[in-house]
């Protein structure tokens, strides 16, 4: 199979079941993937971020995943950060006669990919830009230097705000690093009804905080991640934090994190329309046509 240069893509929003489909299709052309959520980065962040380590297996096989587990939570991810890694990986994946599978539902990672280094404006007013105010300015000049190590503007590293807007504008750069090639993307996008959406958010909840999802804060707390940080990486870790800084009791907690969660799915779509009417071809699916996706596939390759 000629892989090169080109990447399947397979993206939607949260429940839909994203990575068992892409690792049904990665066992069956001979693939790898490269993981776009902006959370399964970090170490220790497991049950929060639905990593499903028993998903990636199939008929024994293991599928190579990459971009999950590479980063202390205690340190900063970005966009920059991401592409960086991701070309790395397609390059490796490629290189070896692979085929790439880019997967997860992190959309502004996907769209840095997918429509060809174009970002969005710069956000001064961000919830990032906030997080990032909120630090100490030497943190601030250690993110800053991670991202430009030659950092030749010095008056970027006296004044706090000059530092966040530094970082932000880094972050957000429309340029080419040295890994970054031109790949031609076929997107298959995973969706469902909305309750059953719903349904499906529900019953995961439940199982995750069964399964020790406020063990796994209080151990990230533990560890030296502040609440603060938690509340940044949203969802499950912003109102378990709040559960346990006894904001909010453990009804309540799990009511608003659902209806959050919720509500998060339906801004990932909204965000996949916005893609579409952009020009960004998406081949919507349900998770059990794995027939027509390997059709779509192999018309895409040859």
């Amino acid at each position: 199979m000629n892989v090169e240069n080109k990447l399947i893509t397979i993206l939607g929003p949260t429940a839909v079941g994203k990575t068992r489909f892409a690792v049904k299709l990665a066992y069956r052309l001979n693939g790898e993937i490269i993981s776009a959520d902006s959370r399964q980065v970090y170490t220790g962040m497991d049950i929060g971020t639905g990593k499903d380590y028993k998903d990636y297996f199939i008929n024994n096989t293991q599928i190579k995943t990459h971009l999950i587990d590479i980063i202390s939570p205690l340190e900063e991810f970005n966009l920059f950060l991401f592409r960086k890694y991701f070309y790395q990986a397609f390059k490796k994946i490629t290189n070896n006669q692979k085929t790439p599978f880019l997967v997860g539902g992190t959309a502004l990672y996907l769209n840095s990919i997918l429509k060809k280094y174009t970002i969005s404006e710069v956000n001064f007013n961000s919830k990032r830009a906030k997080y990032l105010y909120s630090l100490p300015k030497e943190q601030l000049k250690k993110i800053l230097l991670n991202i430009k190590q030659n950092q030749h503007n010095v008056t970027d590293l006296i004044e706090k705000e000059r530092i966040v807007k530094a970082i932000l504008i880094a972050e957000t750069e429309n340029k080419k690093n040295d890994d970054e090639v031109d790949i031609s993307s076929l997107i298959i996008g995973i969706t469902d009804s909305r309750d059953i959406v719903k349904e499906r958010i529900r019953k995961r909840l439940k199982i995750r905080l069964e399964e020790g999802m406020i063990d796994e804060v209080e151990t990230l707390l533990a560890k030296g991640v502040t609440h603060e940080k938690l509340k940044f990486f949203g969802l499950e870790y912003k109102f378990i934090s709040m559960y346990l800084n006894k904001e909010l009791n453990y009804n309540d907690m799990y009511q608003k994190l659902a209806s959050a969660i919720i509500q998060f799915s339906k801004r990932q779509m909204t965000w996949f329309r916005k893609m579409e009417r952009e020009g960004i071809k998406i081949h919507w699916l349900k998770n059990n046509e794995i027939t027509k996706a390997e059709k779509l596939i192999e018309n895409f390759i040859h």
